[in-house]
């Protein structure tokens, strides 16, 4: 009798196993296996695509030293549409009033008041306060609310805070508020670790405003989330390059619109931008920027050029800036503060044309050769008169001398203006204008930066386009002869000229961009390209007349550039001083000059050309040719491998507006210093123009501006219509069953606001 009841008991349990287990296989197959094909039969479920953007890639110099990265920030992305859905289905439950406002548009020209739902209200009752119980909310500006809902609506998240720290994403993140719409997000955000360092180089990057992120860029997407994109420098030159890949998420919707849960089978990872290697070397980046502050120059720029080919080492620009402000987004104070800034840090001089002075007598003698003079001896008396103004040498002006009778390496090395005023008249105005083309002058040189300038290289085509009243003269031939009247050089285009100078006669095209990488794939790489070679028209023995010059400004005992002298290397340079004036804030007009020197070393088989500017100096060889010195002396030592410098962050050099009498370094020898005017060739020409500051820069790109909160939008504020006062927190509205005045967290109504926490985590 046992056995039997036994085989019952088990005949049973093996019954019952069974049926679980069909119903377990049943349960399975509904829900995991054909859950995608009930999930498509349900009236109203969808599925909704989530943009995710891809990481940017990183700036490097040419050693691989990392300009620009990315860090991890930490994002409250609110989801409006979500925020106005949930409150609308529990205002029916509770039969409350949905609140709403109008606003002015302009349509046809009629303006009119068009009501919409009071997105600031609603935000306030649902999100604010629990943000102000969690102890994470911040002031925010209820007008860029406001426009966010009215352009996007939900299609793009709003960033309610773009700067929470670890600790207050991990606070929102553990006490998974449930609240409808909001996101807590990690996102790869623009750092720029050495600080000021290269900033006018590198720029810097900005999200999407109203305009760019556009319905084109959001078609197809149920959620954008859009990517940082270049604003300035080489973020913007090669965003192309940087920008990454987007990754798509796919989320499955009920019929009620709640997330339900991720295909995960067409998820799609975002993919990294490419690298981009920028020929400049940090070392001498930072070499170039301390010769500027440790000069005391408080406006000025160096810029670094390999002769061999084009590459730019260097090149900085003071006063100078932190572009880590605009990361990601900068404060209006600080946008001001830059804007207003007499000095204009935000201005890079590098690539901004002034007065070259007798910097631009190199171009001027490449013009002679071209028309057969090189070898022609002109007379200097002091002065050479054209139609009735006398135009002097600066001899004259300084002891009312002369020079005498020069030839053409002689006058480069005294800065003699009679004889090129002479010179320039001989080789022509349309020489002149050949040689600016090879050389770069009067044009852009193709670096690949949006602000910079063309500069002028005057000629009668250009007076007729910009002064038709007037007629092309010997007198203006004179003026631009030695580097004045309308002419404007850059210095980043007196570097590529010294550079043609020392190479012999070839001009390659300035340029930044040494490769893009992608991971350990070339994706371009960038040789040297040519944009003119003028030892094709030019003997290398009438190039070397010009060279020889220039060795003799440095180390002939009557050169102008005797402060620019490195024990055991050979030098050669070009001093120059050109007229400039500024007025200060009550309109008066005081001297600024601009000092300038170009330079390359050593003289046999050159490694570095080097052009310095430094404005309210008071001559070339007392103010720019040591700061050349300096760059010359360190970077020669660094190729060489007797000097190192470490590679550190920089914080914003000041800008001043101190005349500069000489340049002297603490930890250097006295440099010679020339004469009071010794190339102050600051000449006197036909219908000279009024020189004037450095005007405002163009800003192609305004930054992301982080609005000032308003009254409504600061913390304590209430809900209420439009501009509501400031009052104590009171927890009043439909998602508090009540007005009674509480510091307990009100229980949130269920919502689908899980989706974008799901979506980014």
């Amino acid at each position: 009798m046992v056995v039997k009841y036994h085989f019952r008991l088990y005949l049973f349990t093996l019954a019952m196993l069974c049926g679980f287990g069909l119903l377990v296989f049943r349960l399975w197959s509904l829900q995991i296996d054909r859950r995608e094909e009930f999930a498509k039969m349900i009236p109203g479920a969808k599925k909704e695509r989530a943009r995710i953007p891809g990481p940017r890639g990183e700036i490097k110099d040419r050693n691989g030293v990392v300009l620009a990265t990315n860090k991890a920030s930490f994002e409250v992305r609110i989801n409006l549409a979500e925020v106005v859905t949930e409150y609308k289905r529990v205002a029916k439950v509770l039969k409350t009033s949905i609140p709403e406002i109008t606003f002015d548009i302009v349509e046809r020209g009629i303006r009119r008041q068009k009501p919409e739902l009071d997105i600031y209200k609603i935000f306030e009752e649902t999100i604010t306060a629990r943000m102000r119980e969690m102890g994470v909310h911040k002031d925010y500006s209820v007008d860029s609310l406001r426009v966010h809902y009215r352009s996007f609506g939900g299609a793009v998240p709003w960033v309610y805070r773009d700067d929470l720290t670890f600790t207050e994403f991990s606070r929102i993140a553990e006490h998974n508020l449930g609240l409808p719409g909001v996101t807590v997000a990690e996102r790869a955000s623009r750092v720029y670790p050495l600080k000021s360092l290269a900033c006018h180089i590198l720029g810097y990057v900005r999200l999407p405003d109203d305009q760019r992120a556009s319905a084109e860029d959001r078609k197809g997407w149920d959620y954008y989330v859009p990517d940082d994109f270049g604003g300035a420098g080489v973020e913007k030159s090669f965003d192309n390059y940087l920008r990454g890949k987007p990754g798509v998420r796919i989320m499955q919707r009920d019929q009620r619109g709640r997330p339900v849960g991720e295909v995960y089978e067409e998820y799609q990872e975002p993919r990294k931008g490419s690298d981009v290697y920028l020929t400049i070397d940090a070392r001498m980046q930072i070499i170039a920027d301390k010769a500027l502050r440790d000069g005391k120059i408080g406006r000025g720029a160096v810029v670094v050029i390999e002769p061999a080919t084009g590459e730019v080492l260097a090149t900085v620009s003071v006063p100078s800036f932190d572009p880590n402000q605009f990361i990601p987004s900068i404060q209006q104070s600080d946008w001001d503060a830059l804007l207003e800034n007499k000095t204009i840090p935000l201005l890079n001089r590098a690539v901004k044309g002034h007065a070259p002075g007798s910097t631009f007598k190199i171009p001027i003698s490449f013009a002679g050769c071209l028309a057969g003079i090189q070898k022609s001896h002109f007379n200097c008396s002091g002065s050479v008169t054209y139609g009735n103004t006398p135009m002097q040498c600066w001899i004259q002006r300084q002891s009312g001398g002369s020079h005498g009778t020069l030839g053409l390496s002689d006058a480069i090395m005294k800065s003699c203006n009679c004889f090129f005023y002479r010179y320039g008249n001989a080789a022509g105005i349309a020489n002149i204008t050949k040689v600016g083309k090879i050389l770069g002058v009067g044009d852009k040189t193709g670096i690949e930066l949006e602000d910079e300038d063309p500069g002028i290289l005057p000629n009668p085509d250009w007076l007729r386009a910009h002064r038709p009243a007037e007629r092309w003269s010997d007198g203006y031939t004179a003026n631009t002869s030695i580097g004045q009247g309308m002419v404007l050089a850059s210095p980043l285009q007196m570097a590529a000229v010294t550079a043609t100078v020392a190479n012999g006669g070839k001009s390659w095209n300035p340029h930044l961009l040494k490769r893009v990488m992608d991971r350990d794939q070339v994706v371009l790489d960038n040789p040297p390209s040519l944009r003119g070679d003028l030892s094709q028209n030019v003997k290398a023995d009438e190039i070397e007349i010009i060279r020889k010059g220039m060795w003799k400004v440095v180390n002939d005992p009557g050169g102008t550039g005797k402060s620019a002298r490195i024990t055991g290397v050979e030098v050669a340079g070009k001093t120059g001083t050109a007229q400039n004036w500024r007025r200060d804030q009550r309109g008066v007009k005081l001297d600024d000059n601009h000092t300038w020197f170009i330079s390359f070393a050593p003289y046999q088989n050159p490694k570095f050309a080097v052009c310095v500017l430094v404005q309210n100096g008071k001559s070339g060889g007392g103010c720019a040719a040591p700061v050349a010195r300096r760059v010359l002396e360190q970077c020669l030592a660094l190729d060489n491998g007797t000097f190192t410098m470490a590679v550190e962050a920089l914080p914003a050099a000041e800008g001043h507006f101190n005349h500069i009498a000489a340049v002297q370094y603490a930890d250097a020898a006295v440099p010679e210093v020339p004469g009071a005017d010794e190339d102050g060739d600051v000449g006197a020409g036909a219908s000279t123009p009024e020189p004037v500051d450095d005007a405002a820069p163009r800003v192609n790109a305004t930054p992301n501006i982080k609005r000032k909160a308003d009254s409504a939008g600061s913390a304590g504020s209430s809900s209420g219509q439009n501009v509501p006062q400031a009052v104590p927190v009171r927890r009043v509205g439909i998602f508090n069953r009540g007005g009674s005045q509480e510091t307990k967290p009100s229980e949130p109504a269920p919502s689908g606001g899980g989706f974008f926490r799901k979506l980014f985590r």
